[in-house]
This record gives C-alpha cells, structure tokens and sequence, in this order.
C-alpha cells in the first residue's frame, strides 16, 4: 500500500513539473517579444528598490503613493534625458548640409582610382543592388525598431508598478521556489541585484564619459557635426571588443581624404592615448566601488547578452554568465570538494 501510495506521489509530482516545463516554454516562446520591456523593468527595479523600502517601510507611504512617485522619478532620470537626446540627434541631423553633387564626384573619383590601380569598380550593378537591399533592410530594422521601442516602453512602465506595489510578496515567492541551500539563495540573490546594479549604473557612466572625450577630441580636430558624433560614440562603448572605434576611425579616414592629413593624425593619437585608456580607468573604478568583475566576463556577456536579449543584453548578459560560474562554483562546493 505505501509502495503504489509512493508510485502515486511520485507520478503526480513528475506529471505537474512536465505540465509546468511545458506550459512555461509555451508562454516564453509567445511572449517573448515582451522581454525587453520585463527586462527593463527589473532593472529599474533593482536601482529603486531601496527607495521604495525607505518610503513603504519607514516613512510609511502607501504603496501605490509610493510606486507612482519612484515611477515619475524614473521618468525624469531615465525618459525624459532619452528624449531630450533624440531631440537634439534629430535636430543635428536635420542640420546636416550634404553637397551631393560634390559627394557624387568623390564617390566616382574614389572608384576611378580604384579601376586604374586595381582593375575593380565598387559602382558596378552587382554592388549598388546590394547597397539598395542593404539599405531597404536597414530602413525596415529602423522602423520596427521604432515600434518595438513603443511596446517596450509601456510594457516597462506597466511592470515596473506591480513590482515596486508587491516587491515583498514577488521577492519572498521567487527567493522559496529557488533549489538551493539558504546560503546558496543568498548568494545567488545577491549576486543578481549586484550585477544589475554595477551594469545599470557602470555602462551609462562609461558611455557618458567616453563621449565626453570623444566630443572634446572632435572639436579639437575639426570634425564636423563633433556633438552628433560624440552621441554616436556613446553608443559604440556598448559594443564588445571595438567599441568607440566604430566611430573614430572612420572619422579619421574621413580627414585623410578631405586631405586634413595633420588633423587625422592628431585624432589617431588622441583617440589611441585617452579615449580608449578612459574605458579602463572607468572599468577599474567601477570594479573598485561597485563590483570587481573580471573584464572576460563583460565582453562575453555582453557578445551573449547582444544575440540573446538585444539592448538589455548589456546588462543581463555578463550577468547570465556570472550566474553560471556561481553555479559551477556552488556545484563544486557542495558536491565535489565534500566528497573529497
């Protein structure tokens, strides 16, 4: 009787985690276009936490009083400079006078040397069809880019209030169903909010700083639209590997042809000297105040976070990687270095 009461047991308790895995792969798969914005969402999360405790807590605000106040914080620290960034690109942009009949001529002058020295035409019909298909894509990339942004945004905003209103009741059921040791729950949770926190706040620092210099080189050199190009450059820091490169040395290449040779070659320099040294005192002040992660761990996290998650990815993705050696090392403590 114990033995089928036990099959019993056993039989429903596989069945509901096979119901559970199967239902939960369903929902992620259709719901995944609203990650970005969850993700987002626990971000924002994650730095205001500690207010919404305060108030809740010991100032004894109404929870939904409190909530809607850290929101419209929120959106002033975080919308609001967003936009007003756009604003100006858009301006900048707009700005921008483009001689196109002078344009024109260099591009033709550009590929005549190239059929002179090296036989091969870059304006020939196999090429400019790819460039129109290369356009066309990043046309539609922009715009749905665009609408997602949109969908993102409200899914943020939406979650973020049912986060800060039941934190308590989110944070104890999400810390009871985690399959580990008190400590171990511990350490996990407290690895997730460190690793959020360091990236939410490290990334944006970094980025602001590179473009701060990268502005101040720009103007020094002569490079046109310098601001424009030094939000560019803010942008590039997020990308693994050749960063603020993506922008500079273009720019450079830019100056040797309008024939500023003097001018490009200050811009290497400075751009090899400071702008790139600027990424590494920032990351070790960052390491020193907020968390010492070792620099592999960011540039493939991000590489992982980028093909995973998109722009969060930033942020989530050194942190998918550090939570994978922590359970590399929590599976070694406690089952391998025991045994032994």
């Amino acid at each position: 009787m114990d033995s089928m009461e036990t099959t019993k047991e056993t039989y429903w308790k596989y069945s509901l985690m096979l119901l559970i895995l199967l239902l939960g792969g369903l929902i992620v798969v259709k719901l995944w276009s609203f990650v970005s914005g969850l993700l987002g969402a626990f971000t924002l999360f994650v730095l205001v936490r500690r207010q919404m405790i305060y108030l809740t807590e010991r100032k004894r605000v109404h929870k939904v009083a409190a909530a809607l106040l850290i929101m419209f914080e929120a959106a002033l620290c975080v919308l609001v400079p967003v936009c007003l960034v756009i604003w100006v690109l858009l301006g900048k942009v707009q700005a921008i006078h483009i001689d196109i009949p002078a344009l024109t001529a260099m591009v033709q002058h550009f590929d005549a040397l190239l059929q002179e020295k090296w036989g091969y035409s870059a304006l020939n019909m196999e090429n400019m069809a790819a460039l129109t298909g290369y356009l066309t894509k990043g046309l539609q990339f922009i715009i749905g880019q665009a609408g997602e942004l949109i969908v993102t945004t409200v899914v943020m905003i939406f979650l973020l209030y049912f986060m800060l209103v039941g934190h308590r009741e989110i944070e104890r059921y999400i810390y009871d169903l985690l399959p580990f040791s008190e400590q171990n729950r511990w350490n996990i949770t407290k690895e997730i909010y460190r690793m959020v926190r360091t990236n939410a706040i490290g990334i944006p620092l970094l980025a602001l700083m590179q473009g701060s210099v990268a502005y101040a080189g720009y103007l020094i050199f002569g490079v046109p639209s310098a601001f424009l190009f030094a939000i560019l450059t803010c942008f590039a820091t997020i990308i693994p590997l050749v960063g603020t490169g993506l922008v500079w040395v273009p720019l450079v290449v830019y100056l040797l042809v309008a024939g500023n040779w003097g001018e490009a070659f200050g811009l290497t320099v400075y751009s090899l000297v400071l702008l790139i040294n600027i990424d590494n005192v920032i990351r070790f002040l960052l390491q020193k105040h907020l968390a010492d992660t070792h620099p592999l761990i960011t540039v493939f996290g991000v590489i992982l976070g980028l093909s995973v998650f998109g722009f969060w990815g930033v942020i989530f993705g050194p942190l998918l990687l550090s939570l994978f050696l922590l359970l590399v090392n929590m599976f070694k403590r406690e089952y391998l270095d025991g045994k032994a």
